[in-house]
This record gives C-alpha cells, structure tokens and sequence, in this order.
C-alpha cells in the first residue's frame, strides 16, 4: 500500500478521499464490482487512529465489530477493546488483504468540479474522476468553544487530538471540559497521575459497559438498536448530534460514569457558560442534566430487559439491574478562581469536527456541515451528481461512524455509485450517437 513515487496524476472513474476503515470498505466494495478508483490518504493507512489518539485510549466496542467487508478482526479475545496500534495493524492487514489501491502521504489539497466531472488536486498531482467519496473522516478537528481564547495567558489550552499523556501538562490542577467518554476517561487518566481534576459536564449520555452479563453493544446490536435507520428518527439532526456514551475499552470491562469519578476525588461542576480574566463560569443546570440522563439510561435499560423477554433471551443473560441515580453536590460550584484552584490546563473534550476546507463545492451549509441525504451528497439531478460520503454519525443507520456500521454503509453508496456510473455512460453513449447525426457545416452544403 502506498505509492513510491513522488509525482501522481491520472484519470479514475472514482476518487476515495481517505484510507481509514470507512474509505477501505468503500474501497472493497467498489473493487467487488470492477469499479476503477484510487484512495488517498494524507499520511499512512489509519493516519489518524495513531497521530491523533492519546497513547491508552481503546475502542469503545468491543473486537467482534471489527467487522468490515469480508474479513474480521482475528483475535483470542472477542471482547475485549483494540488499542490503537492493533487498530492501525488491522486497517493495513485489511488493506492488503482487499488489495484497497491506496496512495498514501497524499494530501488532498482541493476538490473542484467541471463538465467533465471533478478534478482532485493533491501535493503529489492531480487526479480526474467522474465520482469522489468523502471518507476523510468526522474527528479531523476539535470543536473548540470561542470563549477559550479569553483565557489568561498563563493558562494551557489543550485538544484530545494534540493530548498523549498526562507528561504533556504542566504540574498543577486541570479543568476538562466535557461530559462525554473523552471528557471522563482524559478526567481519570490525569486525577490517577495526580493532578487535581474539575470535569465541567452538560448534556451527556450515561450507559454500563457491561449489563447483565453481556456488553452493552451486544444488547445494542441484538435489539436493532445499531441498525436503526436516520429516516425513522422524529429529530433526525439532534439524533446525529447526541454526544458519544460515557463508556470506556478496559481489560477489566469496568464502567465509567460520574459516580466513579467522584468517588476517586474528581469535582464535578455544570457546563462551563463563561470566562471573565481568571474567573470560569459554570451553568446551575448540572442536576437536571444528569436526572436527564439517568432517566434516558433507565428507559433504555427497560427496553432491553422488554426486549430479551419477547427474544427468548433471558436464559442467555444475567438478572435485572439497575444503577444509582448520578450523585450531585448539594451546593452545585457556579465558579471558580483559576489561580487560586491553581488550574494551569483546561483540557476541551467538547466533541470534534471533520474539516472540509479543502472541499471546494457549494455542499456545505452555514456552519460546515455536509449536506447529504444518507450519504449521497449530489444526485443525478443536483449541482453535484457523483459525491458521495462515508463514515458520519448516523449516517444512514446508528452504527454508521462505527467500524461495524462500514459495510452496510459501503455497499449502500458502492451500489449507488455504480449506478451513476452507468447513466454517465448511457449519457455519453447516447450524445455520441446523435453527434454523428448531426451535418457540419460543409456537410449541410454539400446536401
């Protein structure tokens, strides 16, 4: 995988932006039906998953997903969590093993469209396509609040995506923004080196990494949760926004949530609203958003158990249970003094972005979102026929973002992309035909 060579041009049917798990499944499927195309990646297969993910982290699910199409992740130890090097081993085992036509260190540095189709300008040349599918990835960026930069001077600001270890930060207290499964486990991580740790917390979505003797993703999975389609959602654009469950990939299969981090010692305060010189700001809504929170786990956990008594699936579990509502301060913090908490680090686990700047095509709406239905951004009949998208929070179903939700998504889009290819073709055929009916000039004289 990859290329030597240091200058790439030429002319594909398709250009697939991206070598991670959503941009080697479309790549399968697209060979599976004789389709000519290129993947290009900015750095090496999974680029990401091992430049831009601290050094601990683990996969939230569990290996039996590291399903993509036709080839599963071998390993001893089904449920247990992928580190991110076993990751990135397994992203390149499966690239060779699909022989996925990858051009890695290419950077793309352009997308544009004329009447021919789309033009791709890299670092290493350019490439001429009739169709493009965005699998560049959702965490290119961190969806950093603007009122970081009213911080003091002397006070760190660090992203998920630049943070490695806890030695990266400076001695002293750290305030992590976010209640979500970055926020918490980046919370523990750096409390356990010894640092005192504030999480500010707002909406967020708690669940058990293990309930009645299973995996919460197996009830997930087993129960249609995961295949659940985007146009059955009465809010389809708050189902897509919905932060990631507070869980965590550990050996020991533990569950994290705001319980356990008080109980280690960890202050936990409302959402952070604002900042004034050293002076933060934290919203008093911080019990109804976790009374929120423990009653949509509830719910869910009712569900479940309904769900394994209509399947049968009782004897295949263990007995009901249920969880302590989330502890809240019966003072709730409202503020805090940044130097005299001694805080020298704010750590922003407030969720990440895909970053098409590069994306030079009116698909964008005010706020950099994609527009797309289901992962077709442009159809037959649109200013964009040909593009198409791959890898997004509940894309077409909710396991989309997931390494388990690639394949479905992948033959969805493959077979879409085949058809737009084909009445390309059909078009093309057809003017050609009636191009040769039609006289020249001279011809017309002659007659």
């Amino acid at each position: 995988m990859g290329n030597p060579v240091t200058h790439q041009s030429g002319s594909v049917a398709v250009v697939v932006i991206g070598a991670g798990h959503a941009g080697l499944a479309i790549s399968s499927c697209l060979t599976a039906r004789a389709i000519d195309h290129v993947v290009l990646e900015r750095g090496q297969i999974g680029n990401a998953w091992t430049t831009q993910r601290w050094d601990s982290l683990r996969l939230l699910t569990p290996n039996w997903q590291a399903q993509l199409p036709g080839y599963h992740y071998q390993t001893n130890d089904a449920d247990g969590y992928m580190t991110m090097s076993e990751l990135s081993a397994y992203l390149k085992d499966y690239a060779q093993a699909v022989a996925a036509p990858v051009f890695t260190h290419t950077t793309v540095k352009s997308v544009t469209q004329d009447s021919q189709g789309y033009c791709v300008q890299t670092n290493r040349g350019v490439w001429r396509c009739t169709s493009v599918v965005l699998a560049s990835g959702i965490c290119n960026q961190s969806a950093i609040p603007a009122l970081a930069k009213k911080l003091p001077l002397n006070v760190k600001s660090l992203s998920p995506l630049d943070y490695k270890n806890p030695s990266q930060l400076a001695h002293g207290g750290v305030l992590v923004v976010g209640g979500s499964a970055t926020g918490l486990q980046l919370a523990e991580e750096l409390h356990r080196s010894g640092r005192k740790v504030t999480l500010a917390v707002g909406e967020h979505v708690r669940m058990p990494r293990v309930y009645r003797g299973r995996d919460i993703q197996w009830w997930l999975d087993q129960a249609g949760y995961l295949d659940q389609l985007i146009e059955t959602e009465s809010e389809p654009t708050r189902a897509q926004r919905l932060p990631s469950p507070q869980l965590i990939g550990s050996a020991s299969k533990r569950t994290l949530d705001l319980n356990k981090l008080q109980e280690q010692g960890i202050s936990v305060v409302g959402r952070l609203v604002g900042v004034r010189e050293n002076t933060v700001q934290f919203s008093g809504g911080l019990r109804n958003c976790c009374a929120l929170a423990d009653l949509k786990l509830n719910r869910l956990l009712d569900r479940l158990d309904q769900w394994a008594k209509e399947a049968g699936k009782e004897s295949c579990v263990g007995a009901s249970e249920r969880y302590n509502s989330t502890h809240i301060p019966t003072r709730p913090t409202l503020s805090l003094d940044l130097e005299q908490q001694a805080i020298e680090t704010v750590v922003w686990a407030t969720g990440f972005k895909p970053d098409y700047s590069w994306l030079k095509l009116p698909v964008l709406d005010r706020k950099g979102k994609l527009n797309h239905q289901q992962g077709v951004v442009g159809d037959t009949d649109s200013n964009t026929p040909g593009l198409y998208a791959m890898g997004l929070s509940y894309m077409r179903k909710r396991k989309s973002s997931f390494i388990y939700g690639a394949a479905d998504d992948a033959q969805h889009i493959a077979a879409h992309v085949d058809r737009y290819l084909k009445a390309v073709e059909a078009r093309t055929t057809f003017l050609n035909v009636e191009n040769k009916h039609v006289l020249n000039p001279m011809e017309r004289l002659a007659s």
